[in-house]
């Protein structure tokens, strides 16, 4: 059914159809199709950050920015869903076009711009929401905003949001916004992270409720740089890393169609730059939860994403491409991994003297 879809879809421009797509949801969920999308739901419950997960995958922010789409992305059979980027103000994004498929190459470049409807908007959407899963909500500032009061987005956006969602994501990874990924490096990152935890844990305090922090950064980093950004992310008590967002290199498209336009690539050809930051983060941060995101298209590249140092895993390109058969399919082959892993404790255990 979604191959047929897809086939259809794909011959509209990429904005176009990924609308037109996510109304199909919602109106597939309002007549209780969505079984037929998703088959047998996978149950591996999972307890980070406090939270309780019910499968290993979640659906990675960016697909619903404004969580307009939240219930019928919700009984996809994913574990959580994140929703975002959200920024205070609503924003239009940059001109269209922005969004292009790679098909051959399992990619896409967005060069969207954080387009929202604004943080209010969202709150009212996530309230309206019948969704009972996990839900992430992820931040970021305005384009207009200058980076030495990015401080101030970030804040304004936590505020609104603590009471709503179960974790927080801090977006300063996407490339399509000018001097955002500076503010992963060094004092910046130092400055935002103080301040989002110092904001944090007044909020939790005055809640009752702790929400879990959460940074997203880049692929395109060097073995120092991951060093400092995970110092960074232990010393102001983050509580989990997502790893990683799109990437600027071209490497895996050169000399694709669109391969020279503008933006994030994400898909097939992220994943391996992306489970090269994951192996760092998990050698500098050896128990901290690990989201990992960039390039799961299978099962088999789920289990690699596991195997490369991530606790939960989240799709995008992937889920375009396969549609709502690879959530349970990575679900499953996530499930048996685990599987596996109590068997080996519990041998252990007995064969210990």
């Amino acid at each position: 059914m979604y191959a047929l879809a897809r086939s259809l879809l794909f011959r509209l421009d990429a904005e176009t159809a990924h609308g037109i797509a996510l109304r199909g949801l919602d109106v597939g969920h309002r007549l209780g199709l969505a079984s037929l999308l998703v088959g047998q739901r996978i149950d591996d419950p999972v307890e980070l950050m406090g939270l309780r997960f019910p499968n290993r995958v979640g659906l990675a922010a960016g697909l619903d920015k404004n969580a307009d789409h939240l219930d019928a992305l919700g009984a996809l059979g994913f574990g959580f869903v994140e929703v975002g980027t959200v920024t205070p103000k609503p924003q239009p994004g940059n001109p269209r076009p922005r969004l292009f498929r790679l098909p051959e190459a399992g990619a896409i470049i967005n060069r969207m711009g954080f387009n929202n409807a604004g943080v209010d908007h969202l709150v009212e959407r996530v309230k309206a929401s019948r969704y009972d899963g996990v839900i992430g909500i992820n931040i970021g500032k305005n384009l207009t905003t200058p980076v030495e009061r990015a401080v101030d987005d970030y804040l304004a956006c936590l505020e609104k949001v603590h009471a709503h969602a179960h974790y927080i994501a801090v977006n300063v990874s996407s490339p399509n916004t000018p001097g955002l990924r500076d503010l992963q490096f060094g004092d910046h990152l130092d400055a935002l992270l103080g301040a989002l935890r110092e904001a944090g844990s007044r909020l939790d305090s005055e809640s009752g409720r702790r929400v879990p922090l959460a940074v997203k950064i880049a692929p395109d980093m060097q073995s120092e740089e991951v060093a400092l950004v995970a110092r960074s992310i232990a010393d102001n008590g983050i509580d989990a890393v997502i790893a990683t967002n799109t990437t600027v290199s071209r490497e895996g498209v050169a000399g694709r169609r669109y391969a020279d336009e503008a933006g994030g690539l994400s898909g097939r050809p992220v994943f391996e730059a992306s489970n090269a930051i994951l192996r760092e983060l998990r050698h500098h941060l050896p128990t901290l939860p690990i989201i990992g995101v960039g390039g799961i298209d299978s099962g088999t590249a789920a289990v690699a994403k596991r195997e490369a140092g991530a606790d939960l895993v989240q799709l995008y390109s992937g889920f375009i491409y396969r549609g709502p058969a690879l959530v349970a399919e990575c679900a499953r082959a996530l499930q048996a991994v685990a599987m596996g892993e109590a068997v080996r404790q519990d041998v252990g255990r007995e064969e210990s003297p």
